[in-house]
């Protein structure tokens, strides 16, 4: 009934009620605003909430929407201001304590930083991409949902955090930026360039094409030494510098030294997973189903989600290499589309 009435016609059915004029105002932007949220949250629950925040408050406000810029950056600005009030608040995922019966972990390089950190599932980036981005953007859109990119921006200070996203990923002018935060274009300026060198020393380097022959090669090994417990072979696959965190789990491991010892406990237990595909922030995943019976003989009713990996993966000069290994609960599977159960083995 909407389709062919103009913006202006929209805003005006909108502003007396009707809700079928503000779902066909808000719901073009409504995906790439759910991604903005996550990217400034890091958390999919977060930013899943911010957003339903964010398009109330858009139908609340309508009265006062005076046209001076668009629709949608309109609506990034209610966004980006709720997602820094969401940032000031306490009630974030808190840390968790390991979670791995009949494995002790190796303690630690360092604690870890982001325990609300959580993955995004890529069949949630469909159509969240395609919006033209400003000429200043400095960022592929896929590279700024990379796990390593958004635990970089939850390490910035809130307000170095929003223009970096606003300025650099999205590619909104300084003029506008200032205006959604109510800042001055200088504040704005200031604010990009501590951002800019803080996530200078965190970049990560090149990673091979998503689906590419180079990418699967490297995700075919992968699983082949996982669900082998070949120790051995998984070393091979990562870098010099692997990082390997679990959030909320506030363990992190960094080096490869540090990876082995933690691989080795879990390994050593008799520990073993079996592994099933799927993707998250445009990267290679996999959910773990716990094998209650490493005997061929012994059939087991049920295959229980014991976690989701998610690999992040760099190209190096003798190939290419993991460079993080992320796991994350097993709650987060129904987001994924994924059971929390398999069936057994010769079930």
């Amino acid at each position: 009934m909407t389709a062919d009435l103009t913006t202006a016609d929209l805003i005006t059915r909108a502003r007396d009620g009707d809700g079928e004029a503000f779902r066909a105002l808000t719901e073009p932007h409504r995906r790439e605003l759910h991604v903005h949220c996550y990217r400034m949250l890091g958390s999919l629950q977060d930013a899943e909430d911010v957003l339903q925040d964010t398009l109330l408050a858009a139908w609340q406000g309508l009265g006062g929407f005076e046209g001076r810029a668009s629709i949608r950056t309109w609506l990034y600005r209610i966004a980006t201001n709720r997602c820094l009030n969401a940032r000031r608040s306490a009630h974030r995922r808190r840390a968790r304590e390991w979670d791995m019966p009949g494995v002790v972990p190796p303690e630690p390089t360092r604690r870890g930083e982001v325990p609300w950190l959580e993955p995004l599932p890529d069949a949630l980036l469909d159509g969240a991409l395609d919006t033209p981005l400003g000429p200043e953007a400095r960022y592929e859109q896929k590279e700024s949902l990379s796990l390593a990119f958004v635990t970089a921006l939850q390490t910035l200070p809130p307000r170095q955090l929003a223009v970096l996203v606003l300025r650099d990923v999205l590619g909104f002018k300084a003029a506008e930026v200032a205006e959604m935060l109510d800042a001055t274009a200088g504040a704005v300026d200031s604010a990009l360039k501590r951002a800019r060198a803080t996530l200078k020393h965190r970049s990560a380097g090149a990673v091979p094409t998503p689906g590419s022959p180079s990418e699967q090669a490297l995700v075919t090994a992968f699983v082949r030494a996982y669900e082998s417990g070949d120790l051995d072979a998984l070393l091979a696959l990562l870098t010099d510098d692997v990082l390997v965190s679990m959030p909320p789990i506030p363990l992190t491991y960094e080096g490869r030294p540090a990876a082995a010892r933690l691989f080795a406990a879990i390994f050593d237990s008799g520990r073993r997973v079996d592994l099933i595909p799927t993707r998250a922030n445009a990267q290679p995943a996999f959910a773990a189903y716990l094998r209650t019976s490493t005997s061929t003989s012994t059939p087991t009713a049920t295959r229980p989600a014991s976690g989701l990996f998610v690999l992040t993966l760099t190209a190096t000069p003798t190939g290419d290499r993991i460079s993080a290994f992320t796991r994350f609960d097993a709650t987060l599977l129904p987001r994924f589309g994924l059971p929390p159960t398999l069936p057994g083995h010769g079930a």
